[in-house]
């Protein structure tokens, strides 16, 4: 599908921004397979904009959280920055404007379902925010992302409410990663009437979490708890969720 003037007319209204350089626009909806198929060797695919809108989207989400819930710890700003950058939060935000219909792809990436994968609508809703920064910069974004991310932050504090510690663990890691922790009983003290056992949660053999509990299943709260609280982890998965 071309991007033609109406069509990129129509992204702009849904999107609520006008390009002054429609250059910037039309490059962020060219995936790199439809390179291959093009007789215009001079188009460039959209991921030196998905680069720079990656970095704008974390930002920016790190702005809203930290206003937003001025109360909130490190640790539960990174895990709701994580849920909001997060591949599918992308790809959602990406389908409410219909991005994927007006991306460039190749006919093997059409053919495939590529204008509904998840990885290429949050690759392409990235670019769409670098090229936003790159034409009307920085306060623009801001209002953008900010009413999109509202409503959404608001989800996920909800929905986290409503789910204990090895739920949500779970739920974060398996979306950024298809990993799923596993629970290892590495310790147990005391007389069979009071014992303490001690647990390690692992991803992929890395121990991201420790805790202990009066149960082994409290033990395994405690160390997904413990994997939770640990910023660095969730920042790696963040990252590792866009490609």
């Amino acid at each position: 599908m071309s991007t033609s003037t109406d069509e990129l007319a129509e992204l702009e209204a849904r999107l609520g921004v006008i390009f002054q350089d429609k250059s910037l626009l039309r490059r962020a909806l060219v995936h790199r397979s439809y390179l291959n198929e093009s007789l215009d060797h001079g188009l460039v695919d959209n991921e030196r904009l998905e680069f720079l809108g990656d970095a704008v989207i974390d930002f920016v989400a790190a702005e809203f959280l930290y206003n937003r819930y001025p109360g909130m710890d490190e640790g539960h700003l990174t895990r709701l920055r994580a849920a909001l950058v997060r591949t599918e939060s992308l790809a959602a935000l990406a389908r409410a404007l219909d991005l994927g219909q007006h991306l460039r792809l190749g006919r093997g990436e059409i053919a495939s379902g590529g204008r509904e994968r998840p990885n290429n609508l949050c690759g392409a809703f990235e670019a769409l925010m670098g090229a936003v920064y790159l034409d009307q910069g920085l306060e623009v974004v801001k209002q953008v992302l900010v009413a999109r991310f509202e409503p959404v932050a608001e989800q996920v504090l909800q929905a986290q409410a409503d789910r204990d510690a090895k739920s949500l663990l779970q739920e974060i890691v398996q979306a950024e990663t298809q990993i799923t922790p596993t629970y290892h009983l590495v310790g147990q003290s005391g007389p069979d009437h009071d014992k303490e056992f001690t647990v390690e949660v692992r991803l992929d053999g890395q121990v991201v979490g420790r805790g202990k509990g009066r149960s082994k299943q409290a033990a395994e709260q405690a160390a997904a708890q413990d994997a939770l609280s640990n910023s660095e982890l969730l920042l790696n998965l963040q990252s590792i969720c866009k490609r």
